[in-house]
C-alpha cells in the first residue's frame, strides 16, 4: 500500500465528485485540496441528473421567508426553522455564485430568471437551465472550473474505503482503485459522497450511490440523524431501465396529471384543489403523491403521467431531456401517456452536521445529500437539494479556510475492506424499507442486516446503511414525511423528535436514541 506523496500529506481531502464536492474544493481555493472521485468527474454523480433546478426566492412576488415557510411545511414538523431561514436567505446569492462559475440560467424575454413551479411551492421559484437540464449544466460548468483551478488535485478512479481515526479525531483516508490502494494522511476530510438510492431496486440515483459517506462516518464514530426518512419521487420513467430516468416534478408544475390505464385521475383529494394560489392534487408533497401512486399500483393498476392536454407539442421545448429519454423508450410524450412509478430519489437523513458542516468527529465535515443539516426534516421540498449543496459547500469551505494541517500520525498497517456491492441486498431493502413499512418487515430487515453489517465483506457497508435506516424506522412508531408505516398510519406529537444513531464503541451494533426537536442538528453535531 502506498502513502500519498509527501507534498500532498495534510491537505484537505474532499471525497465526492458531485456538486457539493466540486463546490467545496472551488470555494477553498487557493488552499490546496485533494478531490477523490470514484468515477470521472461529471459521470457518476446524481447532481448531473437533477432536472428541476435550484429553488430560490428571486421572483417579484416571492421572498426568502416564504421559501423557508414552504420548506418547513414540506418537512412535516421536523424541519429546523433556523436552518431553513438561513439557507433560503442565501439562495439568491447561491444562484449568483453559480452564474459566476459559468452556469447560464434560463431567462424570460425581459431578462429575468425564468421560474418554474414544483410540488409544495406556493410561488414559482425554480431557477433552471435548458428547461430540464439544470444539473448537467451546473456540473459541466463546475468541472471546467475545477480543471482550471491549480490548487485542486483531482484523483479519479479512487474510492475511499475507510476513514482512519486516532485520539485526536480524523487521521487519514484509506482509498483504493482497481489496481492499488493508498493512504492519505490528513486531519481534515470533507464527505460529499451523495445518496443511497442504489440500495433499492427502483431508484433514480446512480447505482453506485450506496450511502458510502454514511458508512464511512458511522464506522469512524460520527453521529447520524434522521436516517429513516427516504424520499421516493412519484414519477420515475417506468420502462425497465436501472436506474430509472426521472420525469421532473416541473412537468406536473406545468399541468400534467396522473392517470391510470383507464385515463382516470386517481390523486383527487391528495392536494388542495385547483384555484388561484392553490395546488392541484399532483403537486402535493412528494411523500403524499408517491403513496397515492404506490397504492394504485398495489391495487393492480398501471400509472401514467399525461401531459398531452397541458403541453402537447410544446413538451419537447419545455423538457428536451425528458423528451429524449421518452423517445428512446418508444414514447412520444406530446401524444402518449408516460408510464411512471415511485423510485428512491433522495435521503433526508445523514451525517449530523452543524451550521458549518462539522460533524461530531473532530476533523470531519460533510455536505450535500450525505449530510443532515435539519433543512429537510422528514421530507425535502423539491429543488432544495442543489441549493443546500451550494450553500453548505460554501459554509464548509469558510470553516476550513485558513485551517492548519496539524501534526500527522505515522502511517500504520490497515486492513483494506473490499469494494461495496449491494446487489444481494436490493430486493430485501426495497421490500422492507419502501414507500410503505410495517413492524414485521422492519424487524426482518434489522435481523438480516445486523448479521451482514458487522461481519465484513463486500455487503458490509451497504448492509450497515440499510440497518441504520431500518433501526430508526422500526423505532419510529408513527408516519411522517418520507417514513410511512401501515401499522402506525398517523403522525404523533410524541414523535416530534429526532433519532440519532452511532455505531457502538465495540463496533458490533448500533446505538439509537431520541433527542428533542429543540436539540438542533447544530447542537447534536457539536456534542450537546
Amino acid at each position: 500500500m502506498e502513502t500519498i506523496r509527501s507534498d500532498f500529506a495534510g491537505s484537505v481531502v474532499v471525497i465526492g465528485g458531485g456538486l457539493a464536492g466540486l463546490m467545496t474544493a472551488l470555494r477553498l481555493a487557493p488552499q490546496p485540496v485533494i478531490l477523490l472521485a470514484k468515477t470521472p468527474l461529471g459521470e457518476g454523480a446524481a447532481s448531473a441528473r437533477a432536472q428541476g433546478g435550484v429553488a430560490a426566492a428571486v421572483g417579484s412576488d416571492d421572498a426568502p421567508a416564504l421559501h423557508a415557510a414552504d420548506t418547513l411545511e414540506a418537512a412535516d414538523g421536523l424541519g429546523d426553522a433556523t436552518v431553513a431561514s438561513r439557507i433560503a436567505a442565501a439562495a439568491p446569492e447561491a444562484i449568483a455564485l453559480l452564474e459566476r462559475y459559468g452556469v447560464a440560467f434560463d431567462r424570460d424575454p425581459a431578462g429575468n430568471p425564468a421560474l418554474g413551479l414544483e410540488a409544495a411551492h406556493k410561488r414559482r421559484r425554480i431557477v433552471h437551465v435548458a428547461g430540464d437540464g439544470t444539473g448537467a449544466a451546473i456540473m459541466r460548468a463546475l468541472v471546467a472550473a475545477v480543471a482550471a483551478t491549480p490548487s485542486i488535485t483531482v484523483i479519479e478512479g479512487l474510492e475511499a474505503r475507510r476513514l482512519l481515526v486516532d485520539e485526536r479525531g480524523i487521521a487519514g483516508v484509506l482509498a483504493a482503485g482497481p489496481f492499488s490502494a493508498c493512504l492519505l494522511p490528513t486531519r481534515r476530510v470533507v464527505l460529499a459522497t451523495g445518496g443511497l438510492g442504489g440500495l433499492f431496486a427502483h431508484t433514480t440515483n446512480p447505482l453506485g450511490a450506496l450511502g458510502q459517506g454514511i458508512a464511512l462516518a458511522a464506522r469512524a464514530g460520527a453521529a447520524l440523524v434522521d436516517l429513516e426518512f427516504v424520499q421516493f419521487h412519484p414519477t420515475a420513467l417506468d420502462v425497465g431501465l436501472d436506474p430509472m430516468p426521472l420525469v421532473s416534478e416541473a412537468v406536473r408544475g406545468e399541468g400534467a396529471v396522473l392517470v391510470d390505464e383507464t385515463g382516470t385521475r386517481f390523486t383527487a383529494g391528495q392536494g388542495q384543489g385547483q384555484g388561484e394560489g392553490q395546488r392541484q392534487a399532483e403537486l402535493a408533497p412528494r411523500d403524499v403523491v408517491s403513496r397515492a401512486v404506490a397504492a394504485h399500483i398495489a391495487a393492480g393498476h398501471k400509472t401514467f403521467l399525461d401531459a398531452r392536454a397541458a403541453l402537447g407539442e410544446r413538451f419537447a421545448a419545455h423538457f428536451p431531456l425528458i423528451t429524449a429519454r421518452c423517445r428512446a423508450a418508444g414514447i412520444d410524450p406530446a401524444r402518449e401517456r408516460i408510464p411512471v412509478r415511485p423510485a428512491v430519489h433522495y435521503h433526508m437523513g445523514g451525517i449530523a452536521v452543524d451550521a458549518s458542516g462539522r460533524s461530531t468527529l473532530d476533523g470531519l465535515w460533510a455536505c450535500g445529500e450525505t449530510a443532515a443539516t435539519g433543512l429537510h426534516g422528514a421530507n425535502r421540498l423539491a429543488s432544495n437539494s442543489l441549493l443546500e449543496a451550494v450553500v453548505m459547500a460554501d459554509a464548509v469551505a469558510r470553516s476550513l479556510s485558513g485551517s492548519e494541517a496539524g501534526t500527522l500520525p505515522a502511517p500504520r498497517p490497515v486492513a483494506l475492506p473490499p469494494a461495496s456491492n449491494a446487489g444481494a441486498l436490493r430486493a430485501l431493502v426495497s421490500d422492507t424499507l419502501g414507500v410503505v413499512r410495517d413492524r414485521a418487515g422492519l424487524s426482518s430487515a434489522v435481523e438480516s442486516l445486523q448479521e451482514l453489517a458487522f461481519r465484513g465483506g463486500a455487503t458490509a457497508d451497504p448492509a450497515l446503511v440499510g440497518l441504520l435506516i431500518a433501526t430508526a424506522a422500526l423505532r419510529r412508531e408513527e408516519s411522517r414525511g418520507g417514513h410511512w408505516r401501515s401499522d402506525f398510519p398517523a403522525s404523533s406529537p410524541g414523535w416530534r423528535c429526532r433519532l440519532v444513531q452511532r455505531v457502538a464503541d465495540t463496533g458490533t451494533h448500533l446505538v439509537c436514541r431520541a433527542v428533542p426537536l429543540s436539540d438542533s442538528t447544530h447542537s447534536i453535531a457539536r456534542g450537546a
